[in-house]
C-alpha cells in the first residue's frame, strides 16, 4: 500500500513537471531566440544581442540593413496605436454592457431569459471564422466602411459574453442580506449601488475588463475579417511577417507582448488586492 501510494506520487510529480514543461516550454524559447544575433535562422545560435528590440523600438543598428526582416518600424508603431485604441474602446463597452446585462440578469425576472442567456454564450462557442465571415457579410451589406470602428463593433460582440461572464460568477457569489440591511438603514437604491452593490462587484468588473483587453489585444481571426486593407492590429502585423517566415524580429515582438499581458495581469491583481 505505501508503495502504491510513493509510485502514485512520483507520477503525479511527473505529471505535474510535464505539464508545466510543455505550456511553458514554448514560451521561453521565444524569449531565448528573441535575443539570437542570427538574422536568417532562428535555430542557429550565433551570439547574444538586444539589437532586435532597438530596431523595434526604431534606435539605429549595427545589422546590416539586408538582413534585416522588420521593413516598417513606423507601421509597426502604428499597428500597436491601432491595437491599444480598439482595445481600450472595446474594454471601455464591453464592459459597461457586460455588467449591465449580468446584473439585469441577476436581479430580474422577465419572459425568454434563459434563451436570451444562451445568446450571450453563443459568441463564444462560435467558431471564430464563422463570425468573422458574418459580420463581413453584415458590414459590407450594409454599406459600412471596414476600419477601426468595424473592428471594434466586431469585438465587442463576443467580449460583451466574456465580461457577462465574469460579473455573473462574482453576483452569484454576493450576500443580497447587505442590500436589505443597506434599505433597512434608510439608503436608496442609487446610493446602495454606489456603496453596497459596486464595492462588492468590483473585482469581477477589474478582472472582465483586463480580460476583454487582453482577448482585443490578441485577437486575429475576427479582426483579420473585418479590419479592411488600410487598417493594421499587431496581431496582423505580426501574421504578415509570419509569411515571409520566423525572424528574431517576430520573437521581440512576441516577449514584448507576452511581457505587456503580465503587466497588465499584475496590476489586475494589485488592484484587487488594494480593494479588499
Amino acid at each position: 500500500m505505501r508503495l502504491a501510494r510513493k509510485v502514485g506520487n512520483a507520477a503525479l510529480a511527473f505529471y505535474t513537471v510535464l505539464f508545466f514543461v510543455f505550456i511553458y516550454l514554448p514560451l521561453a524559447l521565444i524569449v531565448v531566440y528573441s535575443f539570437n544575433a542570427d538574422p536568417i535562422n532562428m535555430m542557429n545560435w550565433s551570439g547574444f544581442t538586444v539589437e532586435w528590440y532597438l530596431k523595434i523600438l526604431g534606435f539605429r543598428t549595427t545589422i546590416s540593413e539586408t538582413a534585416l526582416y522588420l521593413e516598417s518600424t513606423p507601421q509597426l508603431i502604428q499597428a500597436v496605436k491601432n491595437s491599444l485604441t480598439i482595445a481600450a474602446a472595446t474594454t471601455v463597452i464591453a464592459t459597461v454592457i457586460g455588467t449591465s446585462t449580468a446584473l439585469a440578469m441577476y436581479r430580474f425576472n422577465f419572459l425568454g431569459k434563459q434563451f436570451y442567456r444562451v445568446l450571450l454564450f453563443a459568441p463564444m462557442l462560435m467558431p471564430d471564422i464563422v463570425l468573422g465571415i458574418a459580420l463581413l457579410i453584415f458590414f459590407v451589406g450594409g454599406g459600412i466602411q471596414l476600419g477601426l470602428k468595424t473592428i471594434i463593433i466586431g469585438q465587442c460582440t463576443f467580449l460583451i459574453s466574456y465580461v457577462f461572464i465574469v460579473v455573473s460568477a462574482r453576483l452569484a457569489g454576493m450576500d443580497r442580506t447587505l442590500e436589505n440591511a443597506s434599505a433597512d438603514l434608510g439608503a436608496n437604491e442609487w446610493t446602495t449601488f454606489l456603496r453596497v452593490v459596486l464595492p462588492q462587484l468590483t473585482p469581477g468588473i477589474l478582472g472582465g475588463a483586463l480580460l476583454a483587453f487582453i482577448i482585443s489585444m490578441d485577437d486575429l481571426v475576427i479582426t483579420y475579417f473585418v479590419a479592411g486593407a488600410e487598417t493594421q492590429t499587431l496581431p496582423i502585423f505580426i501574421f504578415g511577417m509570419l509569411r515571409r517566415g520566423i525572424k528574431p524580429e517576430i520573437n521581440a515582438i512576441a516577449v514584448m507582448m507576452l511581457v505587456f499581458s503580465f503587466i497588465i495581469a499584475s496590476l489586475g491583481l494589485y488592484l484587487r488586492s488594494r480593494r479588499r
